[in-house]
This record gives C-alpha cells, sequence and structure tokens, in this order.
C-alpha cells in the first residue's frame, strides 16, 4: 500500500503537504501531533497483535475434541429387571 501512495505523490507533492501542515498547526504543535499520531499506531499494531495472537491460539487448541458429549447407554438397575421377570410373558402359553 505504501508504494501505491509513494506512486500517486512526488517530491513536489510531499514538500507542499508538508509546508501546508506547518502553517495550518504551526512549529510548536507539529511535535506534538507527530508524537499523538506515534502512540495512535503504537496502540493500532498493539491491539492488532492481541487479536492475531489470540484468534492464533484459538485454532492451535483442538476445543471440539473438550465439548464434545460421550454417549453412555443407561445402567440397568436390580429393580427394573426383578419387575420385568415377575411379570408374565404374552408369547408364553397358559398350560
Amino acid at each position: 500500500m505504501n508504494t501505491m501512495f509513494a506512486a500517486f505523490l512526488g517530491g513536489w507533492e510531499i514538500i507542499l503537504i508538508l509546508a501546508v501542515v506547518l502553517i495550518l498547526f504551526g512549529a510548536k504543535k507539529l511535535p506534538e501531533l507527530a508524537k499523538g499520531l506515534g502512540q495512535g499506531i503504537k496502540e493500532f499494531k498493539k491491539a492488532s497483535n492481541e487479536v492475531t495472537s489470540e484468534l492464533q491460539r484459538a485454532a492451535d487448541t483442538d476445543d471440539y475434541s473438550q465439548r464434545q458429549v460421550q454417549y453412555r447407554p443407561p445402567e440397568k438397575t436390580i429393580e427394573a429387571s426383578s419387575t420385568q421377570s415377575a411379570t408374565p410373558q404374552p408369547d408364553q402359553p397358559k398350560a
């Protein structure tokens, strides 16, 4: 992107822009503006690096296997099996 921006602006255009900025803001305000701009860029880079590292960390960990629910069939209880054997089965012929 910087090379594209530099392709549109030549040496004289950059000097003209700097002269207009100097006239508008004055020599005393330029260091403060540059300092604020530098701090803003620094904070932006820090935030973007944090987001990138968080996304990378999330991609590296395999949370999918930890979130899967393991199927466990229901356990048979003694009461359920004893009540089934006590009732007569309809398939059995009566004697």
